[in-house]
């Protein structure tokens, strides 16, 4: 059976119609529409058809259909058209990125709220990868006997704490010291450079303490991958306004699944480097999450990839407005990194 220009005609607007309704789509609601123009009986016999090819499913016994998930990646792959949003939602994100933030991770927090705001689905943004990021300068603050916070911040503002052993025989004024020299050394190098310096590249002072110098570099290294793991989650609670979680056992799994932030991570870190990806319905490998889309992109300094965001929705959701908000908001938290960078770095 093929799936000619009629088929695929009715099927787009049985998509189109149950984005917006919710409701299962029957044959004389497809009849009406006007870019159809056949019978019911005639659309009856097509949708047979479609779900005879695994692109209608019928929920109940009613005459109504629903798309599956392959009616859906149909519609994503070859079908869909990326929405034009209004000028007032256009100025209103780019107005939202114009205005003046605390740090990096205000602005990842902002846009999280923003994008939750807008789409109304569940948003997640994983913050900046630090690799890239250079040090601007570090500080090992005493909190015991044997234990310090070392304190990074990078050249766009972006900082880091991560608690150190310390040697007995190292006192406030000799971190205060060494922090002095390690500034010297390393002010101005990529973190992961200086994660991955080898120790006998340290001479003078700084390699008289090698074992200590280790551990710093070491919990630097732990805290980039650490730092990488970060996911803000905005409108978690925005799922449970969509008929499809109105089942309370249902919506509870799908909350659970999406407070576990181990799990957006790597459904953010697993999306390659393409502009947008989508995985929709069964797509997802986490059970709680066979019933949802996942649609996610990135966000870049200059041309350089450091983190992604998503939206989490019913896999009814609008895919083309996502993709056209989500574009945007990429666009403008694209180029406020890349200024922020670019002022810092000139400053110092």
């Amino acid at each position: 059976m093929k799936l000619d220009a009629r088929k695929l005609r009715i099927l787009q607007a049985i998509i189109d119609d149950y984005i917006l309704t919710a409701a299962p789509v029957g044959s004389r609601a497809i009849s009406k529409n006007a870019d159809i123009g056949l019978s019911p009986a005639t659309i009856r016999n097509e949708m047979s058809d479609l779900e005879e090819m695994g692109f209608l499913e019928q929920p109940h016994t009613s005459a109504g259909r629903v798309p599956s998930d392959k009616a859906y990646r149909l519609y994503v792959n070859t079908i869909m058209r990326r929405a034009m949003l209004s000028n007032e939602e256009l100025a209103a994100i780019r107005e939202h990125y114009a205005q003046r933030f605390g740090d990096v991770d205000d602005i990842v927090k902002q846009t999280a709220n923003m994008l939750a705001s807008v789409t109304k689905y569940t948003s997640m943004v994983l913050s900046p990868r630090l690799h890239a990021a250079r040090l601007r300068y570090l500080h090992i603050v005493p909190l015991s006997e044997n234990r310090a916070l070392l304190v990074i911040v990078t050249d766009a503002g972006l900082a880091r704490d991560f608690l150190i052993r310390v040697p007995g025989s190292f006192d406030e004024y000799q971190l205060e010291k060494l922090s002095r020299l390690l500034n010297a050394r390393l002010s101005g190098y990529r973190l992961d450079e200086i994660a991955a310096m080898r120790l006998a590249e340290l001479t003078g002072e700084l390699a008289q303490e090698r074992s200590f110098l280790d551990a710093i570099l070491a919990s630097l290294q732990g805290g980039i991958e650490e730092g990488q793991r970060r996911v803000e989650l905005s409108g978690t609670r925005n799922i449970l306004n969509f008929p499809e979680y109105s089942d309370v056992e249902r919506a509870r799994n799908l909350l659970s699944a999406i407070e576990r932030k181990d799990l957006l991570y790597r459904m953010l870190m697993e999306r390659g480097d393409v502009e947008f990806t989508i995985t929709i319905g069964g797509e997802n490998e986490n059970a709680e999450m066979k019933d949802c889309s996942v649609v996610t992109a990135k966000y870049k300094v200059g041309d350089e990839p450091i983190g992604s965001f998503g939206v989490i929705g019913p896999t009814r959701m609008n895919y083309g407005r996502v993709v056209a908000v989500m574009s945007q908001i990429g666009l403008s938290l694209s180029e406020l990194l890349t200024n922020m960078f670019e002022e810092e770095r000139r400053e110092h």
